[in-house]
């Protein structure tokens, strides 16, 4: 069986590293995975022994979504597109997939319109018409446009065949952020939460017992990881070492910025591939509210503080944040009133309450997804057989 994945971020890196997962386990399940990624390279991304493609990279110039530039910062140009687009569909037909998996849209990247749909037009047209799929995440971006979430409807019925939702339905059910879900419920389909593997990576004996304090692989999280260095002597946990972790696109001179002003006790570092490792055995965890992080400090049974990244534009990670905190399971900062007293007293408040247990939440989602994938396409090769 033989599947094409689409992957495209635009900001933060958590939409490789879900697709990463969920492609270890489909080549797992002995599938050829040809893995297509649209973003600026991932370091460390482990996608197992799938084919990798890299398309000319892009981004979001903002957190506004509303501008795509090139790997040099430049708005994409019509030219720019047809060469990307090009090269899209040609692997396309190279791959000749038995299933397309494309990672969030239509319920997001519009910006992406340009090439997704002529992918999409292609796979309907095709001879070998593939079996496609839609990856998506527990919580969406609110979409205030009138007509938005009909023309995702429109999009879902007329093009795809299985809508996977990364989410513990108990949790975040999927009609809590994208509120026609009923209008595309028989295509609708739960996996869990898509954790990466866990590997059996240990971290040196000396990071045991530290606080690491995380912001993602994106370009926001930089003022977390300031407070964070002023927070440390204000807290129970001063005489504790703190890591703190930038993610590898924050800017080279902000990351040399933030080692020449880390006091003695703290240590920078850019994103490690042993995250996992080091937060399974650290005293606690500061960090955003993003989906994969959030998932291995919940997978870890860590003590953890939750400071959200939320702006005009997005409230994603601050919904999931509240969601945990309101079940026990984490402390939640406001990063709108983030200083360093309130960090810290957050930080004493998450290791004076009771060690939490790993919890109940779904966290098969990679296995899930492969195993639905799988057999939803036997069900459609034995129907045309029969």
């Amino acid at each position: 069986m033989k599947v094409m994945c689409y992957v495209q971020h635009l900001m933060g890196t958590g939409h490789q590293w879900r697709v990463a997962a969920i492609s270890q386990a489909m080549c797992q399940r002995r599938m050829e995975v040809t893995y297509v990624s649209g973003g600026f390279p991932v370091p460390d991304l482990d996608i197992g022994p799938a084919r990798f493609v890299q398309l000319p990279s892009a981004r979001s110039a903002d957190m506004r979504y509303k501008t795509l530039v090139d790997e040099h910062g430049r708005p994409v140009d019509d030219n720019w597109m047809a060469v990307r687009r090009s090269a899209l569909l040609e692997t396309f037909r190279r791959c000749q997939p038995d299933v397309l998996l494309i990672e969030t849209f239509p319920f997001g990247r519009r910006l992406l319109r340009f090439e997704l749909l002529p992918l999409l037009d292609a796979a309907l047209g095709s001879c070998h018409r593939p079996y496609i799929v839609c990856s998506v995440r527990d919580i969406l971006e609110n979409r205030p446009k009138p007509g938005r979430n009909e023309e995702i409807v429109e999009l879902v019925n007329r093009y795809f065949d299985l809508v996977l939702v990364h989410s513990d339905a108990d949790i975040v059910p999927f009609h809590a952020t994208f509120p026609l879900a009923d209008c595309i419920s028989p295509k609708l389909c739960y996996t869990g939460y898509v954790m990466r593997p866990r590997g059996n990576s240990k971290p040196a004996a000396a990071s045991t017992g530290e606080v690491i304090v995380s912001a993602g692989g994106g370009i926001v999280g930089e003022h977390l990881l300031r407070v964070a260095m002023k927070a440390r002597s204000l807290s129970t946990l001063a005489r504790v070492p703190w890591r703190i972790l930038a993610g590898h696109n924050l800017p080279a001179t902000k990351f040399a910025s933030l080692r020449a002003q880390a006091p003695d006790g703290i240590t920078i570092e850019r994103n490690r591939a042993d995250f996992t490792a080091l937060v399974r055995c650290c005293a606690l965890s500061i960090s955003q509210g993003g989906y994969n992080t959030v998932l291995e400090v919940l997978d870890a049974g860590v003590c953890a503080v939750v400071v959200p990244y939320a702006d005009e534009h997005e409230n994603e990670q601050t919904l999931r944040a509240r969601l945990l905190a309101d079940r026990g399971l984490i402390e939640l900062v406001d990063s709108h009133t983030l200083t360093p007293s309130r960090l810290a007293r957050a930080v004493d408040m998450a290791v004076n309450r009771p060690r939490p247990t790993r919890s109940a939440i779904d966290m098969n989602g990679a296995s899930t997804t492969a195993r639905l994938i799988a057999e939803n396409v036997m069900q459609r090769r034995n129907a045309v057989s029969v």
